[in-house]
């Protein structure tokens, strides 16, 4: 077996890590989407708060609302919209991130939320969509 082929053989799980491509992409998109938010009035609190392994790509408030949000990032729609990237297991872990964020630096009277930022990047064109209050917090995080 090549060392290309490991992980491949029964019962090995195999891990999808991010390339150095696919960072300076996700990287590119967060900064996009936070200059975004920052014209539309919001604050960023935090930029890829770190909790173990997973981290939020932007905390931003605006009006006495935080939202945590994840920023997905396409070169093009060949795997869809990248909102659509956000699925159940993905917000479980943000829940779980933002509750330790909310017992670090939360108070008062915020009210706090989930929001994706979908950057499409084809060319020369930039597309931003912004689904706010896209999920509520997972149950059992």
């Amino acid at each position: 077996m090549s060392s290309f082929d490991a992980g491949v053989h029964s019962g090995a799980r195999i891990f999808a890590f991010m390339t150095a491509a696919s960072q300076v992409l996700g990287e590119e998109g967060e900064r996009i989407a936070a200059a975004w938010l920052i014209q539309r009035g919001w604050q960023i609190l935090d930029r890829r708060f770190r909790n173990g392994h997973r981290d939020l790509d932007l905390v931003a408030e605006r009006s006495g609302v935080v939202a945590f949000v994840e920023v997905k990032t396409r070169r093009g729609k060949d795997f869809g919209h990248p909102v659509e990237a956000v699925n159940w297991r993905k917000q479980r872990e943000l829940s779980r991130s933002a509750a330790v964020w909310i017992a670090r630096f939360g108070g008062g009277e915020q009210l706090f939320r989930f929001d994706v930022v979908g950057v499409l990047i084809s060319g020369e064109s930039t597309r931003v969509r912004h689904i706010e209050n896209a999920f509520s917090a997972r149950s059992g995080c």
